[in-house]
């Protein structure tokens, strides 16, 4: 990644290369892989880190948009989106609304904002996500819930921000303007059981890892793995197998995150 920021759900920085890019020609065979088996698959999303870093990030897009799936990228709209203008435009004319960009806006101030991602953040984001507008592509914004504010609060912040700068985003839709809560891998959490989907009136099939899965290349390996979310790529007891027919399997929710951010805090990446 380009930032360092200091509550980044994976860890990336500059510095952390625990993971490696992944390939064009790898991403393409897991496209292959959901097609053959008929898995239903919908939407493929590119995280990081910083997607845009990536070398071969627009052959991966346009592999998963003219395969039909609905493509979700998540970015700091900074300066590697803005030196990928070009071919980004020539995707959204050609696939439209089926290329999302989901833009990292901390908070809508830019003081909290630059507390979590640095000095000199605010003003680049804020380009890129004007120029998403300016040019419609299909946009949505990531905020963070860790500053004490409702959620309400938070909405009614960010559409002043919006409203102020141009930016076609609907606050009120939380697809378009996604709050996530927080994570604490230190903290202690309750255990999830069985038991509590009908305490908390929780649907399972609702929880991320039910229905999706992230693949990464670990440095120093010879291939990619699947792991059970976005949200745990380092701990070897959530790697899934090596393909996606692998992975289709039962995920135990035995690590803290499983329990504050997806089952009490009802977040979702996807």
């Amino acid at each position: 990644c380009n930032l360092t920021c200091r509550g980044c759900y994976i860890e990336s920085s500059p510095s952390n290369d625990r993971l490696v890019y992944i390939t064009a020609a790898e991403v393409s065979g897991f496209l292959d892989e959901a097609e053959t088996k008929a898995m239903g698959t919908e939407e493929v999303g590119f995280t990081g880190g910083e997607p845009f870093m990536n070398p071969e990030i627009i052959p991966m897009l346009e592999d998963a948009l003219v395969r039909g799936f609905r493509v979700i990228v998540l970015t700091n709209a900074m300066k590697p989106m803005h030196k990928l203008e070009v071919p980004l435009l020539d995707l959204a004319d050609r696939y439209g609304g089926k290329l999302i960009l989901r833009v990292s806006i901390d908070h809508y101030s830019q003081g909290l904002h630059e507390t979590e991602r640095g000095e000199r953040s605010w003003a680049p984001a804020m380009e890129g996500l004007q120029w998403l507008s300016l040019h419609r592509f299909s946009l949505q914004v990531a905020g963070r819930t860790c500053w004490g504010e409702s959620e309400e609060s938070l909405r009614r912040g960010y559409a002043r921000l919006f409203a102020g700068h141009d930016i076609a985003v609907d606050v009120e839709d939380r697809e378009a303007l996604v709050l996530f809560p927080e994570m604490d891998a230190t903290r202690d959490v309750p255990e999830i059981t069985e038991s509590c989907w009908e305490r908390l009136s929780v649907d399972p099939g609702t929880i991320m890892c039910a229905s999706s899965r992230m693949v990464i290349r670990r440095k120093g390996e010879a291939r990619p793995v699947v792991v059970s979310c976005t949200l745990i790529p380092y701990d070897r007891a959530f790697e899934l197998g090596r393909t996606l027919e692998e992975a289709s399997r039962t995920v135990v929710l035995n690590h803290p995150h499983c329990a504050r951010f997806c089952v009490l805090g009802a977040g979702s990446c996807s």
